[in-house]
């Protein structure tokens, strides 16, 4: 991927914005799922979206659902169908579940179409192939879906979704859902794979604190002979924006 501002990986155009801090990155990320939807709507009557889970996320989803915002009336919820980009191997209710966290936050707070989480009780394997089956129903085709946004974090080690650096996840390019495993301590994972994200029209990296700042110079501005993080290795067909505070953006400059 590169940045627009710019020399990277010679795939997918990349858009940095700066923010001063993680809640004015929640507002501008607001701002776009809001215009994303209502022009996927108009366009085809329904948007689809995968959601991430995280702290910076949390922030926007609150946002989405706080009915002293505009984003409530304006996003039109009831053409929203929400996927998740990864999840992890616990049940709905345990405290690390990204869809217990988006839950919460937003997903019992607004009137969406449809939300289709992984159930990851029934263990990674089964869960994904499960999902896969689900994305195939929704969407009606054997070919990868596209979804409309894809929510995308950035971890340390230069990781999104699951997955992360030397998984075999980063390989695959038949199926659309894998089982996943992250950095010890272990825990299951369930993750969308490249060929989904790749798809996706919109890809939104939401990146928040001075922690990031190398993965972030890394995926906008890799230097010779540096090996690709995994966030680098993806090849996205659609808009690529990177929404960035300014701690995390520190070193792309």
């Amino acid at each position: 991927m590169s940045s627009a501002e710019g020399q990277g990986a010679p795939a997918g155009p990349a858009r940095l914005v700066r923010l001063q801090g993680p809640d004015e990155l929640a507002r501008r990320a607001a701002e776009e799922v809001a215009r994303l939807a209502v022009a996927a709507v108009e366009a085809r009557g329904a948007f689809s979206v995968a959601l991430s889970g995280g702290s910076t996320p949390r922030l926007l989803y609150r946002l989405l659902a706080d009915p002293a915002e505009p984003f409530l009336r304006r996003v039109p919820w009831p053409q929203v169908h929400v996927f998740f980009g990864d999840e992890r191997g616990v049940p709905p209710d345990d405290p690390a579940s990204n869809f217990r966290m988006a839950r919460e936050a937003l997903l019992d707070r607004v009137p969406a179409g449809s939300v289709h989480r992984m159930e990851a009780e029934l263990g990674a394997p089964e869960a994904a192939t499960r999902y896969q089956a689900a994305l195939q129903d929704h969407f009606g085709s054997a070919e990868a879906p596209v979804l409309d946004l894809a929510l995308l974090g950035l971890g340390t080690d230069g990781h999104t979704a699951s997955l992360f650096p030397g998984s075999p996840a980063l390989r695959e390019r038949r199926r659309w859902v894998v089982a996943a495993s992250g950095p010890p301590p272990a825990v299951e994972r369930i993750t969308l794979t490249p060929p989904l994200f790749e798809r996706a029209r919109s890809l939104l990296f939401l990146v928040a604190g001075a922690d990031k700042a190398e993965p972030l110079r890394r995926l906008l501005r890799a230097r010779p002979g540096e090996d690709p993080i995994p966030a680098a290795q993806l090849r996205p067909a659609g808009e690529v924006l990177v929404l960035a505070d300014r701690a995390a953006a520190a070193q792309v400059g």
